[in-house]
């Protein structure tokens, strides 16, 4: 079976993707490279396309596109309680025809908040998957004891693996695969390097080992995202490119 590609709006910039029009402009091009998905990111809404969402999901679908959704909120709030927008984000999601709904993890601290995500989760039929952000949330401590939890109880929760975040939060992105590697089921792709006591994502480039060996520890069947820049005067050949390299490596 074909390794599933999935484009990540957010790749293109988020000025250049509100210039275009915003991110139902970039389909075609995300279409046009070959990818199989689109990755729609709740926080480059424009005015007013939140309510045109089945018009979003029925353009995805007529370019043969597969869907995912993100919103920049995290599954529990500072007091460890479930998100209240969850189920918001749960139905966004699902009016989007999208296979899952990803968010990052925040502070979970309590196992009975399991239940009322198991819940929710069973009322809206819809996919959860939760991301290693770009916070102290995001560390590997807070995912594994997530992930752990999640498989106590059984609840269908799985992780989406940023590789470049968890240099963002000073953890190794190769430590952090050996532990967690068996609940990926979605990938984000991108390389990073230092950026003014930081670091900046950039595209992986066939000389660079790290990001290929990270992807030889994760689930051969777990789509990879790309996040990370895609830029030039023909969007759909830089797509293309990476698509390409992505589903052959």
């Amino acid at each position: 079976m074909a390794r599933k590609i999935i484009v990540v709006t957010a790749a293109y910039g988020a000025d250049n993707v509100r210039e275009a029009g915003g991110q139902r402009a970039m389909l075609p091009v995300i279409a046009g490279a070959g990818a199989d998905g689109v990755e729609i990111r709740r926080e480059l809404f424009t005015e007013g396309e939140l309510d045109a969402l089945p018009t979003l999901a029925q353009s995805i679908e007529l370019l043969g596109l597969l869907a995912c959704y993100s919103a920049p909120d995290a599954l529990f709030t500072p007091d460890g309680k479930l998100n209240p927008l969850l189920p918001h984000y749960l139905a966004e999601a699902s009016t989007l025809n999208a296979l899952w709904l990803k968010v990052s993890l925040g502070h979970f601290s309590d196992k009975q908040q399991l239940d009322a995500l198991r819940a929710l989760l069973d009322e809206t039929g819809m996919t959860l998957v939760v991301e290693n952000d770009q916070t102290r949330y995001g560390q590997l401590a807070p995912m594994q004891r997530f992930k752990a939890a999640c498989r106590v109880m059984n609840l269908p929760v799985t992780l989406t693996f940023d590789m470049g975040n968890w240099l963002w939060v000073g953890e190794s992105p190769e430590e952090a695969a050996r532990h967690l590697a068996p609940a990926v089921s979605y990938i984000h792709v991108k390389a990073a390097v230092p950026h003014q006591q930081q670091y900046r994502a950039v595209p992986p480039d066939n000389d660079d080992t790290r990001w290929q060996a990270l992807l030889d520890t994760l689930p051969a069947d777990a789509p990879r995202g790309i996040e990370f820049p895609l830029e030039g005067p023909d969007l759909t050949a830089v797509t293309r490119h990476y698509v390409n390299l992505l589903r052959e490596e």
